[in-house]
């Protein structure tokens, strides 16, 4: 039986309408959220905090699925092989990248099977040592690092955290030779207790840990001085611009989503945060929101990407599976 090409075109058209139209109505029901890290991580909080105001521009609630496990990966697999019709998100972050350079084979690929919808911003890490250290200043620590070589530990969130990754800039930056202590979770209580040196600690995460009198704030890793901790030094400021870190977070749809829709969610991501109150929120956690066109979030995801690896590589960090 043969179509005649006025037919197929027709076929066309009807079908092109109908996405349109299914775009437009966007969304029509919640939109879900999978976050592929724990409750209280970096990406988590700023996940929720950003996405809660989100859902007021839109109309719709955003559920927060909270999927852990092999690193993130379960959760990013989980999206990639979603339908690709805007109801089903992940929260992307920094740690896409660093999962690219932890695993040999993963059930997706990072740059292929997603597209970057949004970021929401940047946050750097924490240098902080044991009240107890007698550390005051970066050159303090650096100076006690390179006095007894291989003596020193930094502990970290695991293999590819942002602890680590954020760890690994600063030791590479100062030329020391220092010793990783992952830990399954933080291991800030044996910073404390003055049986780590130092660690990164992500700054969304670390109120209570801040503000509890047992650390002292060596840095931030970034170019400038956060409002949050403004008598803390920036690692520029401390002389280490190559230590510089900022984690990232914002959210990401299946690659096939409509553009029409990966549109709607990108407007509404920057409506949301150019919200006197959402901003608030989010330099409470050290966060600085960033606004970007969705080609510009994909390039900087690239880049990103390209950084973490060549970062990987001059750390010797190998592969975990």
């Amino acid at each position: 039986m043969k179509v005649s090409m006025r037919v197929v075109a027709a076929m066309a058209g009807v079908v092109m309408a109908a996405t349109a139209a299914t775009a437009q109505q966007f969304p029509t029901r919640p939109i879900r959220v999978i976050s592929p890290f724990a409750a209280g991580s970096a990406s988590d909080t700023t996940g929720r905090v950003v996405l809660d105001q989100v859902s007021q521009v839109l109309g719709q609630p955003f559920v927060i699925e909270v999927r852990p496990g092999a690193g993130g990966t379960l959760g990013f697999a989980a999206v990639a092989r979603a339908d690709p019709d805007g109801y089903t998100l992940v929260t992307s972050s920094s740690s896409m990248a660093t999962e690219s350079v932890l695993h040999r084979t993963l059930p997706y690929d990072p740059v292929r099977d997603f597209i970057p919808v949004a970021i929401f911003g940047v946050q750097p890490n924490a240098l902080v040592v044991s009240a107890q250290s007698g550390f005051k200043t970066v050159a303090d620590l650096v100076n006690a690092a390179k006095a007894k070589p291989g003596t020193l530990t930094f502990a970290s969130a695991g293999i590819g955290s942002s602890s680590h990754m954020a760890a690994e800039r600063f030791r590479l930056a100062a030329g020391i030779d220092v010793r990783h202590v992952p830990f399954r979770e933080t291991g800030i209580t044996e910073v404390m207790a003055g049986r780590i040196d130092f660690y990164f600690i992500p700054i969304a995460a670390a109120a209570s840990a801040l503000g509890s009198g047992k650390l002292t704030v060596l840095a931030v890793s970034s170019a400038t001085r956060l409002p949050l901790l403004p008598d803390v030094p920036s690692i520029v400021e401390a002389g280490y611009p190559a230590a510089q870190f900022r984690f990232w977070t914002g959210v990401s749809a299946p690659i096939k989503t409509p553009r029409e829709i990966v549109d709607k969610l990108h407007d509404a991501t920057e409506k949301a945060l150019a919200e006197p109150a959402l901003r608030a929120k989010l330099a409470k956690l050290g966060v600085s929101p960033e606004q970007m066109s969705v080609e510009e979030f994909g390039k900087f995801f690239r880049e990103d990407l390209t950084a973490t690896v060549q970062l990987a590589k001059e750390a010797n960090i190998q592969p975990i599976d």
